[in-house]
């Protein structure tokens, strides 16, 4: 949707607001996204279903807490963003969108995932920050080809054994959490680049020198004793690190994700849509 639609729904009672949404919405858009963020939705518009070439689908910043079954329908889905909504469970129906590659979950009241996530294997970025996780569910250590992982600001303690088994993980994003230790097991992954462990309660750093891929730790905010130690090259955010002035962790974590989604652009390509043809 436009500027202008945006700008003219804001100022539309939220459960009449759906219906102009729906007017907006008549005919498969031509570059196959619709995104419906920030319109104050409480129900998904139904008719969207019917445009089943769709690759990316926007509903952030809305009031849903769930999502019809006519969904499954879109099986071209590539993008899904649900953040900032009322969700306290993953509504199955996503399970089936096998092929999808970036799903945005943060800003939720999630507490777990379901078993059947792990239908999704070509999701490369989950977002599941700022939501009520205490633990990291062990469905996520199934999305074999997972590289991005953003898990903050959450209430985690610690990480599963079993997230080694992501080989194709490159960055994992654990800021403002409860880790008390540094996660042991990604002590056991050096294929990661990036390792974000800010605003956590961890006292002491173990030698990170061995992980051959990783270029970037951001460690501040810890009330920790020492900085961890990494090999030559490897930029550190942190206490006690060589860089002076200090870097801004934001700055460091703006650098990796614009590196990420320079990366994430380059989605599978699809093919046009068909034209309906006169017979």
């Amino acid at each position: 949707m436009g500027n202008t639609i945006r700008a003219f729904v804001a100022f539309i009672p939220a459960d009449r607001c759906q219906n102009y949404v729906a007017r907006d919405l008549r005919e498969m858009p031509l570059d196959r996204m619709v995104d419906l963020s920030g319109n104050r939705l409480c129900r998904f518009p139904v008719h969207v279903c019917s445009f089943q070439e769709l690759v990316k689908l926007y509903l952030s910043d809305n009031r849903l807490n769930s999502l019809p079954p006519e969904l499954g329908q879109l099986q071209n889905l590539q993008i899904l963003a649900l953040d900032f909504n009322n969700f306290k469970a993953l509504p199955q129906v996503v399970c089936t969108l096998k092929q999808l590659c970036i799903l945005y979950l943060g800003n939720n009241k999630l507490c777990d995932l379901p078993r059947e996530l792990s239908l999704l294997q070509n999701l490369r970025t989950l977002w599941v920050e700022a939501n009520y996780l205490t633990k990291l569910p062990e469905v996520v250590c199934e999305l074999s080809l997972l590289k991005t992982l953003h898990a903050g600001s959450n209430a985690l303690r610690l990480l599963p054994g079993q997230l080694q088994r992501l080989r194709e993980l490159r960055t994992i994003w654990l800021s403002g959490n409860l880790l008390t230790d540094f996660p042991p097991v990604l002590l056991h992954m050096p294929f990661l680049e990036v390792i974000d462990v800010d605003r956590n309660s961890i006292r002491y750093f173990p030698s990170l020198a061995h992980l051959s891929s990783l270029k970037l730790v951001i460690y501040d905010h810890n009330p920790c004793r020492n900085a961890p130690k990494v090999a030559k090259g490897v930029r550190r955010v942190g206490r006690w690190a060589e860089e002076t002035p200090e870097p801004d962790p934001r700055k460091a974590r703006r650098y990796a994700l614009a590196r990420e989604e320079s990366q994430e652009a380059q989605l599978p390509a699809l093919p046009p849509p068909l034209l309906p043809t006169n017979s």
